[in-house]
């Protein structure tokens, strides 16, 4: 993807800052120079992505608004020149590809006999080791045949639509998707100094308001380099998004998942508070989250005893809340787990899985990150089917497709 390019920033003003220079050693270029140049750049990248010289021309009206440069008398070849010069390519999987999550697009027009239209969301880490959000879209037949949506070669960034400081920590941020830009082609990149090194581990839902309201809610890790806290994402259509900090002393932990509705009243969500367990939250507010939270599970079995997560949101069942688990035992080695909870009081646990349900195994071992399977929410596809995708060792992401009756059969 095409991302901007910052030099010095904090010296920008200053005749010897770096990008003011930048900026002067290109408009001392002839205009026979400036189109040479220009020619070079778009032979070179033109065809590597998508409305390059928008792209360029966007970038270049970012950077004199910076730096209070006056380009009413520049050539276009000029100002999309200097906006080449703050831009680079950035790949943004080039590290790793993991920790998924699915939901059941808000789009289902055209889907007959049982068919799902779906999204799926994927931690996506590139150079510098910053995590972003990226996107696929794809149909799955009730028999558990699916297919993803195809994604070009290039990606685009969204585009912010608010007003906040970049250094404002509490701002509720906005941004939306290029209107002709596809949501598999589409990555949220962190934009906020909160969010500077990464956002981490979408855990997506669909909330259910309440008289045929449904919002599609996530929450995620922000992470500055320094610090984390949680924030959360909201949509209706995945066109356009809200990136909101979490308020309260739980928003300072990692691994927080919604559970779909209002359970007696509240908002309730799952959360390890202390690195190792899980407890149930609850609270009247989304973003606002004091409760510290009721203990719900500790690690028990061999495979779970360094410590135990949640792989998502809650999935309501006839039986109760299915619950997907990760645990972490000897030798860091993750497996996936799973534990039911009583529908109208889901701080009891009815059942839990003694074994795995999941593990890395064979070729899915060696990776990035070795020895670990992970997800971040599976979604049930009609029927008797769970559909949960999973990251493989960080490098690639697998789909399992597994029976809710054998899932419940395996706890106890």
């Amino acid at each position: 993807m095409l991302r901007p390019f910052h030099l010095g920033w904090q010296a920008t003003n200053a005749p010897e800052g770096r990008a003011l220079r930048l900026v002067c050693d290109v408009m001392g270029l002839s205009e026979e120079q400036v189109a040479h140049e220009y020619d070079v750049v778009i032979r070179d990248f033109g065809n590597r992505h998508w409305q390059t010289e928008h792209l360029f021309e966007a970038r270049y009206r970012e950077v004199a608004e910076s730096l209070h440069l006056d380009g009413h008398d520049l050539s276009d070849a000029r100002r999309r020149l200097i906006g080449a010069f703050f831009c680079h390519e950035y790949t943004y999987a080039a590290a790793a590809l993991m920790n998924p999550s699915i939901v059941p697009s808000p789009n289902q027009s055209g889907m007959e006999d049982g068919a799902l239209r779906f999204i799926l969301s994927l931690r996506a880490v590139g150079e510098g080791h910053i995590s972003s959000i990226a996107f696929r879209e794809g149909i799955i037949e009730p028999d558990g045949r699916f297919l993803l949506w195809p994604e070009s070669a290039f990606a685009t960034s969204v585009q912010r639509t608010d007003t906040c400081a970049r250094n404002d920590a509490n701002c509720t941020v906005t941004v939306q998707c290029h209107p002709e830009s596809t949501l598999s082609n589409t990555v949220i990149f962190p934009i906020t100094e909160q969010q500077a090194n990464g956002l981490e581990d979408l855990r997506l839902v669909r909330m259910d308001h309440g008289d045929g309201d449904f919002e599609w809610l996530g929450t995620y890790t922000a992470y500055s380099g320094r610090s984390i806290r949680s924030e959360l994402l909201r949509t209706r259509d995945f066109r356009q998004f809200q990136l909101t900090p979490i308020q309260g002393r739980a928003g300072r932990n990692k691994g927080m998942a919604l559970f779909p509705e209002k359970v007696g009243g509240q908002y309730c969500m799952i959360g390890r508070q202390d690195g190792k367990n899980l407890y149930l939250l609850r609270s009247n507010w989304l973003d606002t989250w004091d409760d510290e939270g009721t203990l719900l599970m500790e690690p028990r079995f061999p495979w779970e005893f360094i410590q135990i997560g949640n792989c998502g949101s809650p999935i309501l069942t006839p039986e109760g809340w299915l619950v997907i688990t990760h645990g972490v035992g000897a030798m860091r080695k993750y497996a996936l787990g799973c534990c039911l909870l009583d529908r109208d009081d889901p701080s009891k646990v009815i059942a839990r899985s003694s074994e795995p349900i999941l593990t890395a195994e064979n070729a899915d071992r060696a990776g990035y990150v070795p020895n670990v399977v992970y997800s971040c929410g599976g979604m049930l596809t009609g029927g008797d089917q769970l559909l949960l995708p999973y990251g493989i060792s960080d490098i690639a992401v697998g789909f399992a497709l597994g029976s809710l009756s054998d899932i419940m059969a395996v706890m106890s």
